[in-house]
Parts: structure tokens; sequence; C-alpha cells
């Protein structure tokens, strides 16, 4: 029979390689860019996925919850309906967003669960009128 320090020992190590091997098995994917997204949408296609770049100036649709997210050469739509949106949302203003890329009658749209904005920089300098 197992004394009972004997006994706490075991359920301590079966606790510690549970969470271990929950870590491993939901290691998060990096943040990919636009660029680097729209290289071979095809294989990230209906995944859970995590993308950056800057909201093109002008593209923000309220009426249809959408807005282009741009890199140095691509851009992709972004669906933000039933998304959980930082406040900020605003043209030029770089972007995170968490959720799945799908191909919609030949166009790319990334369906967005989250978007976090980037805080407007203190240090910037102001605009002489």
């Amino acid at each position: 029979m197992l004394t009972h320090r004997t006994r706490l020992l075991l359920i301590g190590a079966v606790l510690t390689l549970a969470l271990a091997a929950t870590l491993l098995i939901n290691t998060p994917e990096a943040t990919r860019t636009v660029d680097e997204v729209m290289e071979d949408p095809e294989s990230l296609e209906g995944r859970q996925i995590a993308i950056r770049g800057e909201v093109l100036d002008g593209s923000i649709d309220n009426t249809t919850s959408t807005f282009i997210l741009h890199g140095e050469n691509e851009q992709i739509i972004i669906d933000f309906g039933d998304a959980s949106v930082s406040n900020g949302l605003d043209d030029n203003r770089t972007v995170y967003a968490e959720g799945i890329l799908n191909e919609k009658n030949g166009i790319w749209v990334f369906e967005a669960d989250i978007i976090k904005t980037s805080c407007p920089s203190k240090y910037e300098e102001a605009t002489d009128e």
C-alpha cells in the first residue's frame, strides 16, 4: 500500500505532466504579416491564424463590417462583423487580428474573431496648421 506522501507525489507528477502536455499541444502560432499570408493562402484556408498589417486609408466600411488590411505588397479583406474590436480602429492604424481565412467568390476574406489596434504614439510630431 502506498503512503500518503507517495500518493501526493504521484498526483503532483500526473498533474505536472498533464499541464506540460496541454502547453505543448496548444502552442499558439506566430503572427503572420499580410504578405506572408497571401504568399500561399490555400495552405492556411480554414485554419485559425493571427495576422497583422495596416488599415488601408478609407477602407473601413461599417455597413458591411469590413476593411482592407495591407502589407508591403499585398492586401486582404477583413470581416469584423463577429469580432471583438478594441477601441481605435481607424485608417492607417496597425492592426493585429485573430480569425479564419476563407475564400469567398474567388476573393480571400479573413473572418476575424478578435481585432486589436496599436496605440498612436504619444511622441508623434504635431502637424502645424
